[in-house]
């Protein structure tokens, strides 16, 4: 056999893992192995072993990863302080007794509190708790309500501080603090398309969500604790942006303003820390471990030629450049429907980086954004659909009910795609102005 075609097989056996369940990372670095030895069986297994040990080693001293702990124990510090219910009290007092009012405060504070944790199911799960039970309460639609929440958690996907954002800039070598600063406009793109989605379906079916003219009082006392979710942000994002920090000490900055606001205000106890640190360990160690395959994955592919040979393929084709990256975004996107949006990004992605950016020519920063924001469909979409799993799952709302009335939602995601694609600059304008960069 050639080198591509034991590349294309090895593909195809990490696929079929992934759908046996094995862990990612695990496949990976199984099939990389293996694959490295068919590659060049005269060598037998010892260099492929080495391999592995050195792609390990440099991964963990890379020092660009070190902004993920950081990141996630600002986040989960955030939700032990209960500073998203926080922020959802506060808009619920301004904007709740609008019809759909619950609704945009539940999106909004969703969105905010993912930009701040950067988890998809952190964010989902803490914002389905807080939210659903006072919209049930208003006589909202329990399935609607349920979809909106999982649909707002979303986007911590694409606004950063985001883990997947950070993870194509490692696979790629792209800037990482240029990759989180181009987030920012397109998921505020997207959220304000989501609130239109709202607008539009509670006019076209009011009993959703009934109107309420129950004035709800200002809660002065949560506004004191409700500030600190945007003023972090602003910080981390405003820092990097400004030139001020790199992404790891934005990170260690917000980390920091955060456990000083938990403990000043007594919001967290000793007991919350070391669980918030244990939670941050095992979600970097899983981010980790998942670089680790997907860098020892990507070696196996280069050493396979797939990739120069794709590129070679591609750069022959009489076919308009923004046709070959639709299909590109259209992979992406279906194997969004039935895998996660890490596994998909760590497969994909060496091999459609080198085309896009170094044949095609187009900017690997929006690149990044674009293919990241097409993974989105597949958080609300059968058969995966994580955030509709776990939040009718803890809603206690069939789940199926819950994917039927998020149909205009992901149309909406799928409008927001269409404008990122449709005006690069979206997503480029930000990067390109950064100081330092």
């Amino acid at each position: 056999m050639t080198l591509v075609e034991i590349g294309i097989l090895g593909i195809a056996a990490l696929l079929i893992l992934i759908f046996l369940r094995v862990p990612v990372s695990i496949s990976m670095i199984i099939v990389s192995l293996v694959g490295m030895y068919a590659l060049f069986p005269h060598r037998g297994f010892i260099p492929p072993l080495y391999r592995l040990a050195n792609q390990t080693w440099d991964t963990m001293l890379n020092y660009n990863l070190s902004v993920i702990p950081m990141f996630v124990l600002m986040g989960l510090v955030l939700a032990q302080a209960s500073v998203g219910a926080d922020l959802f009290d506060v808009l619920h007092a301004l904007i709740g007794r609008f019809r759909g009012g619950l609704a945009y405060a539940t999106l909004i504070t969703s969105a905010a509190f993912g930009a701040v944790c950067g988890s998809v199911v952190a964010s989902c799960s803490t914002m389905v708790s807080i939210a659903v039970p006072g919209m049930k309460k208003h006589n909202y639609n329990e399935a609607y309500a349920t979809a909106v929440t999982a649909v707002g958690s979303i986007l911590a996907v694409i606004i950063p501080p985001s883990t997947a954002l950070v993870v194509y800039g490692f696979i790629t070598e792209e800037s990482i603090g240029q990759v989180l600063v181009a987030g920012v406009l397109p998921g505020i793109a997207a959220t304000i398309i989501l609130c239109l989605t709202i607008f539009l379906t509670l006019r076209i079916k009011p009993e959703l969500a009934p109107a309420s003219k129950e004035k709800v009082p200002f809660p002065w006392d949560k506004l004191k604790y409700a500030w600190a979710m945007p003023v972090i942000f602003i910080i981390c994002i405003g820092g990097i942006y400004a030139g001020f920090f790199t992404p790891t000490e934005a990170g260690s900055v917000g980390t920091f303003v955060a456990i000083v606001f938990a403990i000043v205000t007594r919001r967290i106890d000793f007991k919350g820390f070391v669980k918030t640190f244990i939670a941050t360990c095992r979600s970097s160690a899983m981010v980790y471990f998942i670089f680790i395959g997907g860098a020892y994955f990507g070696a196996f592919l280069a050493m396979s030629t797939i990739p120069t040979s794709v590129a070679r393929y591609i750069a022959t084709l009489d076919i308009a450049p923004f046709l070959i990256i639709m299909f590109m975004l259209l992979v992406y996107t279906i194997c969004g429907f039935f895998m996660d949006n890490m596994s998909t990004m760590v497969i994909l992605t060496p091999i459609f980086y080198p085309v896009a950016v170094g044949v095609l020519g187009y900017n690997g920063i929006w690149f990044g954004v674009i293919s990241i924001m097409m993974l989105m469909n597949g958080f609300m979409t059968p058969p995966v659909g994580i955030t509709v799993l776990v939040a009718s799952s803890i809603a206690k709302i069939p789940s199926g009910k819950v994917f039927a009335v998020s149909v205009p939602f992901v149309i909406a995601l799928v409008l927001s795609c269409v404008l990122v694609a449709a005006i690069p600059s979206i997503a480029t304008v930000l990067p390109n102005m950064m100081f330092g960069r």
